[in-house]
């Protein structure tokens, strides 16, 4: 029997992460700052700030603990647009993902810039947060749009 005569095995796969993390207390202090529609950072021992905030320098493994409230504008430094929108993603029009360093950081995250077209998205716009009208404590309280 040849290879193309064989049946090819398959199954069903779903990729899920069914666990809850705990957060601790930088993330438990970013996550409410966020309810409170704030956005916190934390130090590093270099002076830089590290937006979001994690335990533990991730160059040194050093503790971190001195959270920092940066701006709620800044600059995208990277984006891709996502033009046909998933079941699973955020928003369900077109939207882009960015690497979005804020004033007062040194490090930029990935989020989502809405209300905005294709052809209007660059690498070093000026975005600032716009908040859900009510806030939870999540990632998904914000987005950030045009400046």
């Amino acid at each position: 029997m040849s290879a193309s005569d064989e049946a090819a095995l398959s199954a069903p796969h779903s990729l899920e992460y069914t666990y809850k993390r705990s957060l601790g207390p930088i993330l438990s202090q970013f996550f409410t700052a966020l309810r409170d529609r704030r956005i916190l950072g934390v130090r590093r021992a270099d002076r830089s700030v590290l937006v979001p905030p994690k335990e533990y320098d991730p160059d040194t493994g050093q503790s971190l603990d001195e959270m920092v409230e940066v701006e709620s504008i800044g600059v995208v430094r990277s984006w891709s647009w996502v033009g046909a929108p998933r079941r699973q993603q955020p928003i369900d029009h077109p939207f882009a993902y960015a690497l979005i360093q804020l004033d007062g950081a040194d490090t930029a995250f990935i989020h989502v810039v809405d209300d905005v077209v294709e052809g209007d998205m660059e690498s070093g716009m000026r975005v600032k947060v716009r908040w859900a009208e009510e806030t939870t404590g999540s990632m998904l309280d914000f987005v950030f749009v045009p400046a």
